[in-house]
């Protein structure tokens, strides 16, 4: 069946836009100047856009310049929008004008059509329209960094905070279960003195407390919100009273602490907020890389490695060798890890592309910003709930390794002097046998002094 068309216009002329569609003349305009990477907003966007345009409708009708009726009806367009009910329409590229405009104006015009229909009108017949009753008071320039601020500390207090708390207990409640395993401590990836698995354990916790801390750190400046701004910060042609009651209207949906920009200058010509947030971001990226890695240490072999803690089998592990297990959900991870710090760099180099009043490389910003947010939430509960809830310590694996380390010597040396410490650890070495078995061979301590000195628990206590 061929496709239908329906004609509409803007300021550079008429356009053929398909019959069906709620978005207009500029959105297709977009659609066939932008076709890049096939790459679209994600939801946590596309709900920002319809609350502030729904809040903007409800303040200019509370104001008095935006009539009853239209705004009823732009209300409830843009509830639909932020509800998901039209994410359909919204069909352009993330790579395209570094205001954002063309989305900014995607979402006015399927708010606009959306509303004309519910009026009982024609779409396109700009009964509603699109700039002078949906973007009433705002500018591509102030909406964008809007909805990229209450998009991302939105996705971060609802998802990823929760989930990176949840590994954090997970990591804890480890420690605490394997206290009493002690195992052999490794520095530069060779034998070093004695820890308790759960010291190890603490340690991940803590990593993972920390970059909870920093991301929190990121709230009062992403909470600041640029509405109110228009096209260069001087709030040309906003009424006064909007940004107040956009920003109010925001901040009680949502349950969030948005406030004014103190200086909407800032606001619209730098992201540092945004790159501050990614910074946080690539930390924790950090954090579960080190972790994922530890793990896959920690499990390797099992038999042929070190084989010290057993992740809980999730899927085969191989195509040709039967009985293979892999630790799949550490190298996830760490694919995560690293698909974060690649967007990172991405958002420092937008970050630093403003000229003069404007950043302009805002949609790659929100686009890699809030794909971060969503890997990290996501691989935070894949790795507690896949991972590290079913770890195991094989406590008789740790105690063996303890035993043949020469590492145990240093637990000597206050008692035999560091030289001769450091031969007894070359013949151990070199001989295959235990720094126990050569002490006590060479009478150097009686067994009950000798056996209290090379004890691994204490050694970590």
């Amino acid at each position: 069946m061929a496709q239908e068309y329906r004609i509409e216009k803007d300021s550079m002329g008429n356009v053929r836009v398909p019959e069906g569609s709620y978005y207009g003349a500029q959105t297709e305009r977009a659609v066939q100047n932008f076709q890049i990477s096939g790459l679209r907003f994600p939801r946590a966007f596309i709900r920002a856009l319809g609350l502030i345009k729904k809040a903007a409708a409800e303040t200019n009708r509370d104001l008095g310049i935006l009539p009853g009726n239209l705004a009823d009806a732009i209300i409830q367009a843009a509830e639909e929008v932020a509800g998901g009910r039209l994410d359909g329409e919204f069909v352009l590229d993330v790579f395209q004008t570094g205001s954002g405009t063309s989305t900014n104006m995607n979402a006015n015009e399927v708010i606009a059509n959306r509303a004309i229909e519910i009026l009982g009108g024609r779409r396109g017949s700009k009964q509603v329209h699109p700039n002078d009753h949906v973007n009433l008071g705002q500018s591509s320039n102030d909406v964008t960094p809007t909805a990229i601020h209450l998009s991302a500390l939105e996705e971060i207090e609802k998802r990823l905070l929760p989930a990176a708390r949840s590994l954090e207990a997970g990591l804890a409640a480890k420690a605490g279960e394997f206290d009493d395993v002690v195992k052999i401590g490794r520095t530069h990836l060779q034998d070093a003195v004695p820890i308790r698995l759960g010291q190890e354990f603490s340690g991940y916790a803590s990593q993972v407390a920390h970059s909870v801390q920093r991301i929190e750190g990121t709230r009062p400046h992403l909470a600041e919100l640029a509405i109110g701004g228009t096209a260069v910060g001087t709030g040309l042609n906003c009424p006064q009273g909007f940004a107040e009651g956009v920003i109010r209207r925001l901040a009680d949906w949502t349950g969030l602490p948005f406030v004014a920009a103190p200086n909407r200058f800032e606001a619209l010509a730098a992201r540092d907020a945004a790159v501050a947030a990614s910074g946080a971001l690539r930390t924790f990226a950090g954090s579960l890389m080190k972790i994922a890695n530890d793990l896959r240490w920690l499990s390797s072999g099992p038999r042929c490695g070190i084989g010290e803690v057993l992740l809980p089998a999730t899927q085969p592990g191989s195509s040709i060798m039967p009985g293979k297990v892999n630790p799949v959900i550490p190298e996830a991870v760490t694919m995560v890890a690293a698909q974060v710090m690649g967007n990172d760099a991405t958002i420092v180099v937008a970050g630093q592309s403003g000229n003069f009043e404007l950043n302009v490389m805002q949609p790659v910003i929100a686009y890699n910003l809030l794909q971060s947010i969503g890997l990290l939430a996501n691989a935070s509960r894949a790795l507690q709930e896949k991972c590290i809830a079913g770890i195991q310590a094989d406590k008789e694996r740790c105690e063996q390794m303890i035993e043949r380390s020469s590492a145990m010597i240093t637990a000597l040396v206050p008692k035999i002097g560091y030289d001769r410490a450091a031969a007894i650890a070359k013949e151990a070495y070199e001989t295959g046998r235990t720094i126990r078995e050569i002490v006590r061979e060479k009478r150097l301590l009686e067994d009950e002094e000798l056996n209290r000195v090379l004890s691994a628990d204490r050694m970590t206590r």
